[in-house]
């Protein structure tokens, strides 16, 4: 379990550039977290603009909009923030830490698809692969297309869903309950929230495939199920379920200890909880995985962590798949995952699921910046992220070797406000 203090930073070294007293303002440093620290000034950022962080973060908590967060920020490889702003739980009043833990929603995805692609730098899942060769039942499922009378008719798919397109979302599999899908489905998909309490694997692919595709695989990105039905694919090719592949594949290499499907009892104490009611509309919400035990780790959006967990996470892809002395991707495999494979032909609805995003492509679990204007958001092209339904996000910008991980409790749509905001904040305090 990580250990932290209210702000306390020990610097070592004589020949360091700055002192203990400079950088405490901004670092408060678990003490097992492997990454030295840097002043602001010295990566490039203003200390005043950094301040404007703890400002609006202030500000949202004092009109009671989020309980609390945890940001972190990394710079070639050396932390310029991590801070806990307000409480963990907004009925207890304990307060945040730099290691509470977060449920991820699909955050988890760019980690389930490093999973994938490690088994496919071993020869074990090639991308042009079929999923119906995992799951024969997926290959007898129809394309649902609405006609202009309303009715819906079934079409044969004209080729079969692969490992790809659950990795880009171009599937022909939708979720449940979004306002950007297409309805097409002859009968409902699962909302995610309902994932974590199915009966495992094969529950959710019975549901999934008795139902109907609502677009023709490899023609739209529509945001979708596809990485739960990888998961599931995942735990067939390596034998084991996906929080222990995750584990041995990813989560122990990395030194991710606090990350995974389930929480230890020991640690359930360290879990932030939302509102009980929606500060924008006053209607109950909630964060489903807090709510029950979970019963299928589901790759789409199930596990939880914490920020500096995420931080070597998202570390160990600026490095080209190696972190702390351990490699998990090799850099080929890395560049492979952050590139833009939304073809021409494909229908780009990115920007549907994150409005802020125009400009965005989509690689292999993460969306992918492919213009440096559109978006409402600053960035380099090249510049890869995601976020989570219940307020995480984290975003990796390779050029100028930015890492940043943030995590709040804003299960509504707040979570997407805090997303743009963050984003800003961050590259606003960049100045150089």
């Amino acid at each position: 379990m990580l250990k932290t203090t209210s702000i306390v930073l020990v610097l070592l070294g004589s020949t360091s550039l700055f002192t203990g007293v400079q950088a405490q303002e901004f670092v408060s440093k678990p003490a097992d977290l492997p990454f030295g620290v840097v002043n602001p000034k010295v990566a490039g950022f203003s200390e005043e603009g950094l301040r404007n962080i703890d400002r609006f973060l202030a500000s949202e908590m004092a009109q009671k909009r989020v309980p609390g967060a945890v940001v972190g920020i990394l710079r070639d490889g050396k932390l310029v923030y991590l801070k806990a702003h307000g409480v963990r739980d907004p009925v207890s009043q304990a307060p945040m830490q730099t290691d509470s833990i977060f449920a991820l929603a699909s955050m988890t995805k760019p980690m389930v698809a490093v999973g994938a692609l490690a088994l496919t730098q071993q020869g074990k899942l090639p991308l042009f692969g079929k999923v119906a060769d995992h799951y024969p039942e997926v290959g007898q499922m129809k394309v649902a297309v609405k006609k202009p009378d309303g009715t819906v008719a079934l079409e044969v798919p004209k080729r079969g869903m692969t490992i790809q397109d659950l990795m880009r979302h171009t599937s022909g599999l939708t979720y449940g309950g979004r306002p950007d899908t297409s309805g097409a489905a002859l009968a409902p998909y699962p909302a995610g929230g309902e994932l974590p309490s199915m009966k495992g694997s094969a529950a959710f692919v019975q549901r999934i495939s008795g139902l109907s595709l609502v677009h023709q695989p490899g023609t739209v990105f529509e945001y979708s199920t596809s990485f739960d039905m990888l998961g599931a694919v995942l735990e067939k090719v390596s034998g084991q379920s996906l929080d222990a592949y995750l584990r041995e594949a990813i989560w122990t290499p990395l030194g991710m200890n606090d990350t995974g499907f389930h929480v230890a009892p020991g640690k359930q104490s360290r879990q932030v909880q939302a509102f009980k009611l929606n500060p924008l509309d006053g209607k109950p919400q909630k964060i489903e995985v807090l709510e029950n035990a979970t019963t299928f780790e589901c790759g789409g959006g199930c596990s939880l962590g914490t920020v500096p967990d995420y931080l070597r996470f998202g570390q160990m892809l600026v490095n080209g798949g190696e972190f702390n002395g351990k490699r998990v991707l090799s850099p080929q495999m890395v560049q492979l995952m952050t590139s833009n494979h939304l073809t021409r032909g494909i229908d780009n609805r990115v920007a549907t699921v994150e409005p802020h995003r125009d400009g965005y492509g989509f690689g292999l679990g993460v969306a992918v910046r492919v213009e440096p204007g559109m978006a409402a958001v600053p960035g380099n092209v090249g510049e890869y992220s995601w976020n989570g339904a219940y307020g995480t996000g984290f975003f990796v910008d390779p050029k100028e070797k930015l890492v940043v991980v943030f995590g709040t409790a804003a299960p509504g749509d707040l979570r997407k406000y805090y997303r743009e905001q963050i984003q800003d904040l961050v590259y606003g305090a960049m100045v150089k």
